[in-house]
Formats: structure tokens, C-alpha cells, sequence
């Protein structure tokens, strides 16, 4: 029995659907922000009512509702949480082996003022793990190496999340902006151009903002001139890479440059007063940096982190990660192996009760497959990281097994939060509910400039990402801003910029980053930490857009 979507099941009215559609966003909202609930239960809880909602309002069929879900679940399961999994292992190895502590010195003695340090880790390594990787990974690990350094856990998860807004749009090798290419026909260069002239507005001001948020007016016009060497340079970068070389590196290259750009600047200058947290030891925080390691055992202890980002760097380059799924056609020995394997290791069965029985209102079945790629997971890289780790650590096998099994057991509540929370999400494509709301937001007209980045932000947090995002509403953007008169290359890079304001309170991210530094059940204080900045940020790109659309529009290509 096929089932058609009706975006407008009450009272055959969009808007009084998306208001019905908005309830499981509200009960969210409402057991995180105010309820406080621990974030397993706020997941199961939210999908339990976005089920009713499915199939009352919408009248999905009840099987078609609950099989949608366990496709989200899946999803959730693998790819994201196998990279949470692996990226807390790979931490955990380090710390277990005492090469973290040789990496906190190491970064203490490029600074020890807690400003730098989360300039140098959640912006600027952040940024560099978001463009190799993306998912969960940059967040994860640059919050886990936050709390290494002696960052309170909240506050690291809430940082980092805060910084990954700069790079999100380009993440995992420009895939965002390449993906919404196919639904809309508009090049990806155009759309990168476009967002490279719009993000790098939000890049500049981002350090600026962490630090402010962190030490207050007085201590982050101390630190001014690193702040400007650390956003310029990435901005800069990030403009000359999206318009000049495509969508694929403006991240990886951006975060490189303003890494190094702010360790160099940090050798010649220094700022008036070391910054701490008033909470912190600073007996323990001045003596730490008392043992002088030599440049090999600097090397050895972040060769962990290194291995890292070869291994992700390389699942990221398109013909590799072809072979990875088992889709390679190329000549290459080495990738055909590679490709055997993959094809032996990739697993798209169809959903059961869902596959191509959810119709679009044009008639057009859609597809419904559990994606299993095992090999070509970014966290089957981060394991092999870690499988090489342990070489170089020199930890038994038996206490590699017994970390990874510790690993399994902290993050099993978080794992659930992730699955809850994405198969949240699939049910809410797959009834409709997320189109209804997108299609209201559409009915702004002449303000639609301005609450374009709106839909983006809707999208992210409701997926968790913003390729998901770009994907649900790249062509609505474009089809929308068609009939109001607005460019639609415009509409799609500020579905794509203010998608990147979402991803911080997007459940899943905020799951992720409660994992990472052992915050499980605390999910709702980093929802509450992190919901107004975002708002702020939409704010900001929404303001960009509108002039970009109404004053500026010599800078749309």
C-alpha cells in the first residue's frame, strides 16, 4: 500500500500544518531549555511525539511512521555515532598512555592564556576537523582536547560548538554545497561563491565572539590582536578558496592558515595578562608546564591526532571514498582492491514497509534504504587511527580492548540520545511535517531575503546537518525565490550560511558534544548555553542576506 504526503493535512492550510508540525520542535525546546530533562529521555520523548503527529495530523500510516524511524535510528547508530565512539577511544588512548598530558604541555607552551588556547583547539583545529571529516568529529575532539587542557566541560562542548559555525557550510570536503547541486541545477561553484561571500563576514566575528563570551569586554580587547590574525586570515582564506577554487578545501586550507598564522604571531607577542578561569588551580596549571619534553616526545604524543587527520583526510578524497562504497570504476590497482572490500562492506538493504511506498505529491516514490558503509565511515578511519595508535603508545592489546569497551559503556545513554534524535528527524521528512514548515516560511514574499537563512536553520537543526538541509530545502529556496524576485543562487548560499547557525542546537550535535567531554544527561545546560548565540548568529546572517539581496547585489555572482 503506497502512501501520498499532503503538505497541508489540517484544514487543508499549510500554515495551521506547519503550527501542528512545530509541536514535537516545541516540546524539544521545552524538555531541554526548561524541563531540563536528560538528553536520552528529551529524544525518546520527542520522537514518541512527532510519531503521534505523523500519523494523526499527517495521517501517515502508523508502520510507514515507526519503519522511518528505525531508519533515522540507523543512521544515527552509523555513520554519527561510530564517530563519536571512536573519536572519545582514540582521546581515551592518549590519556590512558600519559601522552596527553606531554599535549597539554605542548599547547601551554604556546600559551598558557585560556583565550589562545581556544582560538588555537575549538576555531581554528575545529575548523580543520570540520572540513576533513565533519559529522561529529570536529566537535568531539577539539571539546575533548578543551577538557584535557583543563577547560570546564560545558564550557568546551559550548565553544566548540560555537566555533564550528564558521566552518560548517564547507564541511567534509565542500560535500554541503556539492550535494544541493543536484536538486537545484545550479553549479556548486556558483553556490560556494556565494557562501564565500557571506560566511567570511561570520568567520571574522566568531573569534571575536568566543573570546568575548569567555573573559568579558576588558580581557578580549587584550587579546585584539590575535583575534584579528585568527578570523582575518581565516576569512580571507575562506573568500580566495570558495571563489577561486571550488567548495572542496575552503576549510581544510582556511583553518590550516589561521593556525599557523596565530602559533607564529604568538612567538613574537604576548598578551599584557595570562587568562584563567576563576575556577581553575593555577599552582597546578604553572606547574604543569615546568617539565621540558623534547621535540620527538612533543611529536610521538600528538602523532595520534596526526594519524587522524591523514587517515580522514584521505576517506575524504572523492575516488578513495568511491572505492570505499564499492562504486570505483577507475584503473587503479590499489583502488580496486580497496573497492572489493568496500563493496563487501557496504549493506543498503531496503527499509521494509517504507521503500518507495511514501509518495511526493507529484506522484514520485522515494526511496528508503538502511546506508551501512562500513568501510567508507569516517569513523572506520578514526579506529584504524586508533589501531595505529596503539603501535606508537605502546599499549597492550588487552588494555586497547578493555579502553574501547569502557568507551562502549560511557557513551551508551549518548548513542541513544544520537538515534532518538535522528530518527526524530526522518520521521519529520518523511511525513511532511518539515516541508509544511519550510513551505510557510516561503509565504514571507518580499521579507522571504530575510528569513531565507531561516528555512537553513530550520533544516539543521531539525537533521543535524547542513548537506540534510540543503537537500530538504535547496530547491523550495530556489522555486521560492524565483517567484519573489530574489536571486536564486542568493537563496540557496544563505539556506546553506544559516544552516551553519543551527548546528548548535541541533539535537544531535548537542549529543555529540555532551559525549565527548562527559556530560552525558547534561544535554539541556548546553542547550541552554548555546540557543541564544545561535538565534544571534541567524540574526546576523538574516541582516547579510536581506542587504546582499536589497543593497549589495553586485556581490552575488
Amino acid at each position: 500500500m503506497q502512501w501520498t504526503q499532503n503538505f497541508s493535512p489540517v484544514g487543508d492550510s499549510v500554515v495551521l500544518s506547519a503550527l501542528v508540525a512545530l509541536i514535537p520542535i516545541l516540546y524539544f525546546f521545552w524538555a531541554l531549555a526548561i524541563k531540563r530533562m536528560k538528553g536520552h529521555i528529551a529524544g525518546l520523548t520527542t520522537l514518541l511525539v512527532a510519531l503521534v503527529v505523523a500519523i494523526v495530523a499527517y495521517k501517515m500510516p502508523a508502520t510507514m511512521a515507526i519503519m522511518s524511524a528505525t531508519q533515522g535510528a540507523v543512521y544515527g547508530i552509523l555513520p554519527i555515532g561510530w564517530i563519536i565512539i571512536t573519536s572519545v577511544f582514540l582521546y581515551k588512548l592518549t590519556v590512558k598512555t600519559g601522552q596527553f598530558d606531554i599535549i597539554r604541555n605542548s599547547v601551554l607552551s604556546i600559551t598558557e592564556d585560556r583565550r589562545l588556547q581556544a582560538l588555537l583547539v575549538a576555531f581554528s583545529f575545529g575548523a580543520f576537523l570540520e572540513g576533513a571529516a565533519g559529522f561529529g568529529a570536529p566537535v568531539a575532539i577539539s571539546a575533548a582536547l578543551l577538557v584535557g587542557l583543563g577547560f570546564n566541560p560545558l564550557y568546551a562542548a559550548g565553544l566548540c560548538l560555537l566555533a564550528n559555525t564558521a566552518p560548517v557550510a564547507f564541511g567534509a570536503i565542500g560535500i554541503p554545497i556539492i550535494a544541493v547541486e543536484g536538486p537545484t541545477g545550479i553549479p556548486a561553484t556558483e553556490i560556494s561563491k556565494m557562501v564565500g561571500r557571506q560566511l567570511p563576514f561570520l568567520s571574522v566575528f566568531i573569534p571575536f565572539y568566543l573570546v568575548m563570551i569567555m573573559a568579558g569586554w576588558k580581557k578580549t580587547v587584550e587579546v585584539m590582536p590575535a583575534i584579528l590574525i585568527s578570523g582575518i586570515s581565516f576569512a580571507v582564506t575562506q573568500y580566495l578558496t570558495s571563489n577561486f577554487l571550488g567548495p572542496e578545501l575552503p576549510d581544510i586550507l582556511s583553518a590550516l592558515v589561521s593556525l599557523f598564522a596565530l602559533a607564529i604571531f604568538l612567538k613574537f607577542w604576548k598578551p599584557a595578562s595570562v587568562f584563567r578561569f576563576s575556577t581553575e588551580n593555577l599552582d597546578t596549571t604553572l606547574n604543569s608546564n615546568h617539565t621540558q619534553y623534547t621535540a620527538g616526545q612533543v611529536f610521538k604524543a600528538w602523532s595520534p591526532f596526526l594519524i587522524l587527520t591523514a587517515f580522514i583526510s584521505i576517506w575524504g578524497i572523492p575516488s578513495i571514498k568511491t572505492a570505499l562504497v564499492g562504486t570505483y570504476e577507475g584503473t587503479n590497482p590499489i583502488l580496486k582492491a580497496v573497492n572489493v572490500l568496500g563493496h563487501a562492506l557496504t549493506f543498503k538493504p531496503e527499509v521494509p514497509g517504507l521503500h518507495n511506498l511514501v509518495l511526493n505529491p507529484d506522484g514520485q516514490p522515494i526511496a528508503a534504504v538502511y546506508k551501512l558503509e562500513i568501510l567508507a565511515a569516517a569513523g572506520t578511519a578514526i579506529l584504524l587511527s586508533a589501531v595505529v595508535t596503539k603501535f606508537i603508545v605502546k599499549i597492550s592489546w588487552g588494555d586497547w580492548v578493555k579502553t574501547f569497551g569502557e568507551t562502549l559503556v560511557e557513551l551508551k545513554n549518548p548513542i541513544i540520545t544520537i538515534a532518538s534524535v535522528v530518527a526524530f528527524a526522518y520521521v519529520t521528512n518523511a511525513s511532511g511535517m518539515s516541508t509544511s514548515l519550510g513551505m510557510t516560511l516561503a509565504l514571507t514574499g518580499a521579507l522571504f531575503p530575510f528569513f531565507s537563512p531561516f528555512l537553513g536553520w530550520l533544516g539543521v537543526f531539525i537533521t543535524g546537518s547542513d548537506t540534510s538541509a540543503n537537500l530538504l530545502f535547496g530547491n523550495l529556496q530556489k522555486i521560492t525565490a524565483t517567484s519573489v524576485g530574489m536571486d536564486p543562487v542568493l537563496a540557496i548560499a544563505a539556506n546553506s550560511s544559516g544552516g551553519v547557525t543551527g548546528k548548535m542546537i541541533s539535537p544531535q550535535s548537542i549529543a555529540v558534544a555532551c559525549a565527548a567531554v562527559g556530560l552525558a544527561g547534561k544535554e539541556s545546560d548546553l542547550f541552554r548555553f548555546t540557543v541564544k548565540h545561535s538565534i544571534f548568529l541567524l540574526l546576523l546572517i538574516a541582516i547579510i542576506t536581506y542587504l546582499q539581496h536589497s543593497v549589495f547585489s553586485w556581490m552575488i555572482p
